[in-house]
């Protein structure tokens, strides 16, 4: 007999005892069944097909052997080229992308966050509609037998129900009940009904495969027909034990009732189920996960992956169009809205943001990718990141940020139809992809802000680099005289335009529009902190990208420039919401050799040019995009007089390394020699007095004015007291205050782990993304 030692570590299922003719017993692996314990690299066989497990945090799916999981261009091209086939791998029907294991981790722990905060407020409200107690509880509940009143209707005595009653009862429509000794459930005002099953009333089976009808409204899920014995879909027709809410205290013959706030998630473009997947697994307090694909194939996936890890009690996976699923659980009566909906398309998910923003709860989280860089990070299809994004993209290494803002655009601008308004609360550029997490709240009143936190960018893109920032409306706050604890109110009206010449004021190149595009804060640091507080406790071997994480989460933190203190937080909001007025007064950065190669000379250091600029007084970090970046308060007359003297002090260049009529050129025509020596002498400045028409104004004077008054309002945004000429300014390049004292060494960009590192091509049956 073998030893046992390899024995234990195979599942039963997966062990062939044998007697070969020499007497002797072996043992043999076979493929495993469906229903196996899953393990990585496991093989399984199921309906004469045979699959490799793959397992991502605690997840595990099934991929058909052989199938594609990365792109190499060449292999393939070989391949074709030798016997008209795609080698060793083949195209997937269903599309899983490893290269985004980084998204799917961190959306992990940024839901799991978001629903800790979420759930605890849920229970603090359930908490205090509870310590009410007396008749106005039973009132609400219904609990004297007769039915819960409707908010908004009078009572007998002919007086409206109190403001917080109502919100107590529309607060228990996120709420389950289950009265453990009758297997009694409430319903969306918390009432008990008798006879009632454990599951979910106001949703179908929590194993049942669904498809949503998008010809009628409103309508009922279909049942996919039973399917034979054996058979992948079988899991439709599994029992359930009860949903994931339900929780029984037993003590003697006493059981308790207890009570769990819900949490529903929804993977709305699911493809292989992953996703889905990973938030079951690991989001222990997900009380219901809907997994959505349009493809019968990408479905009949998902069914396969739910039955390999056992959780056909805590994912319904369904078969319909994204858009009609989503309004249904919008405005049908026989479904609830989510708290949670994960937008990962295949391209854009701008299609998809009115159904989402719709089918969301008021405080639920919206989770959305992009994966068209080309479109909202590059200035070459302009007409299609408008006619997606609702703006123009701005050229230059600072794109990506643009992009990100153009994206938080187009969702505020989507929810604000709907008197609906968005709070990023983590917001970045990966890879190809950008990834945004926003907070939606249903509050008309702070919308009237979303036009003053909408601004354009007057960009230099073929000279200097430079850019200027035009909010399309004003945000202003009036005091009120005598007004409690002195608050006042907020007046919205337009703003001052144009605020930047044609031309660029520092090197005279002509300056193109971008935008308009959001311009509030890209990230909330109350989230970000939370977040980051969490990674100690993680095992690295579930979350693989963990060191990543950290990095960018640590520099996502770090590039959040604000000009005034935020508001103290109430205690009970762990993440406290951002003041809808805030704006982000210094979006976009710079590249030290992207300024360099303007002057044509020597690059500074990214710690010499930060030291300049603490030493001056202002403010200066990294951007998350891209690395090398300086993100600083500071105005561009600031930044180029830097430049100027880096030149003069530490890397002279010849005089002939710039030709007149260029942008560099353009920049170092104001240096502090250049300016000295062009300055005129009285005798000059009479002659000149004196062949100029009294009644034409001195256009010198005037572009003097000009600048001027651009130095003053920059310095005003910035915070910082104006001054007319830079070249006051000392300067002194400081490498050791410019470095950036970290505790310890973090992963803030990662370069390409392997070559053709990409998003993959589209799946053959136009799955969404995995």
């Amino acid at each position: 007999m073998a030893a046992p030692s390899p024995a234990e570590s195979l599942a039963a299922s997966d062990i062939i005892v044998s007697k070969p003719d020499s007497g002797t017993e072996s043992l043999q692996t076979c493929e495993a069944s469906i229903t196996s314990r899953p393990r990585a690299g496991q093989s399984v066989l199921h309906e004469g097909r045979s699959y490799t497990t793959i397992k991502e945090g605690l997840a595990h799916i099934l991929v058909p052997h052989q199938a594609r999981t990365f792109t190499d261009p060449k292999a393939a091209r070989t391949a074709n080229l030798r016997d008209g086939q795609q080698g060793d791998s083949q195209a997937q029907s269903v599309f899983y992308n490893p290269i985004q294991q980084f998204n799917r981790d961190l959306s992990v722990l940024a839901i799991k966050a978001f629903g800790e905060d979420l759930c605890a407020l849920r229970r603090a409200k359930h908490d205090r509609s509870k310590s009410k107690g007396g008749n106005q509880g039973k009132r609400k509940r219904g609990g004297n037998g007769n039915p819960a009143r409707v908010p908004g209707v009078q009572e007998s005595n002919g007086m409206k129900r109190k403001k917080e009653d109502v919100e107590d009862v529309v607060d228990f429509r996120s709420e389950v009940m289950v009265d453990a000794t009758a297997g009694q459930t409430a319903d969306a005002e918390g009432d008990i009904q008798p006879g009632a099953t454990t599951h979910d009333t106001r949703m179908d089976d929590a194993s049942e495969v669904v498809r949503d009808d998008s010809h009628q409204y409103p309508s009922q899920h279909e049942s996919i027909p039973a399917p034979t014995k054996g058979s992948a879909a079988n899991i439709a027709q599994a029992p359930t034990n009860g949903t994931a809410s339900e929780q029984v205290n037993t003590v003697g013959d006493t059981q308790a009732r207890t009570w769990k706030p819900k949490f529903r998630i929804l993977d709305a473009l699911s493809a292989t189920g992953l996703r889905a997947l990973r938030y079951a697994q690991e989001i222990p307090f997900a009380t219901s996960i809907t997994a959505n694909d349009l493809s019968d194939k990408a479905t009949e996936s998902i069914v396969l992956n739910i039955q390999h890890n056992g959780l056909e009690d805590r994912i319904t996976p369904t078969t319909s169009n994204a858009l009609a699923h989503m309004y249904l659980a919008a405005f049908s009566p026989a479904h609830e809205k989510y708290d949670v909906i994960d937008l990962d398309p295949y391209g854009t998910a701008v299609p998809f943001l009115d159904a989402a923003l719709q089918s969301v709860t008021d405080g639920g989280l919206l989770c959305v990718t992009c994966t068209d860089a080309g479109v909202w990070a590059s200035s070459g299809y302009l007409e299609k990141t408008y006619s997606l994004y609702g703006g123009l993209p701005l050229k230059g290494l600072h794109s990506h940020e643009a992009g990100l803002r153009l994206i938080l655009h187009s969702i505020a601008s989507t929810a604000a139809k709907y008197g609906l308004t968005i709070e990023p609360l983590l917001s970045l550029s990966i890879d190809f992809y950008a990834r945004v997490f926003v907070r939606v709240r249903r509050r008309p009143a702070d919308v009237k802000f979303l036009a003053g936190k909408t601004i354009i960018v007057y960009n230099c893109d073929t000279g200097c680099g430079a850019w200027t920032v035009q909010p399309l409306a004003r945000n202003a706050h009036q005091k009120t005289k005598g007004g409690p604890n002195g608050d006042g109110w907020w007046k919205h009206s337009f703003a001052q335009a144009p605020s930047a010449s044609t031309h660029c004021e520092h090197c005279g190149f002509k300056t193109h529009l971008a935008g308009p595009m959001y311009g509030g804060p890209l990230h909330n640091p109350a989230f970000i902190e939370r977040l980051l507080d969490a990674l100690p406790s993680l095992d690295k071997t579930t979350y693989a990208t963990l060191d990543r994480v950290e990095g960018m989460l640590t520099t996502a933190l770090e590039e959040t420039l604000f000009d005034d203190p935020l508001p103290a937080a109430d205690p009970k909001d762990t993440i406290p919401t951002m003041p809808p007025h805030t704006l982000d007064n210094h979006p976009f950065f710079f590249h030290p050799s992207a300024l360099a190669k303007v002057i044509h000379c020597q690059s500074p250091p990214e710690a010499a040019v930060k030291g300049a600029l603490r030493t001056a007084g202002y403010r200066a970090t990294r951007s998350h995009t891209k690395p090398g970046t300086v993100k600083t308060d500071a105005p561009w007359t600031v930044v180029w007089e830097i430049m100027r003297e880096w030149v003069r002090q530490k890397a002279p260049i010849k005089e002939s390394a710039i030709r007149e009529g260029t942008a560099g050129w353009g920049i170092m025509s104001q240096s502090r020699e250049t300016t000295d020596e062009q300055k005129p002498d009285e005798g000059e400045k009479a002659e000149s007095s004196n062949l100029t028409d009294p009644g034409d104004p001195d256009p010198e004077a005037k572009h003097a004015a000009a600048k001027s008054t651009a130095i003053s309002g920059i310095a005003r945004m910035a915070g910082k007291p104006a001054t007319d000429s830079p070249s006051s300014l000392t300067v002194v390049f400081n490498e050791q205050l410019g470095r950036d004292k970290a505790r310890k060494r973090l992963l803030r960009y990662q370069a390409n782990p392997r070559p053709n590192w990409g998003p993959m091509n589209r799946a053959k049956s136009g799955g969404g993304g995995g």
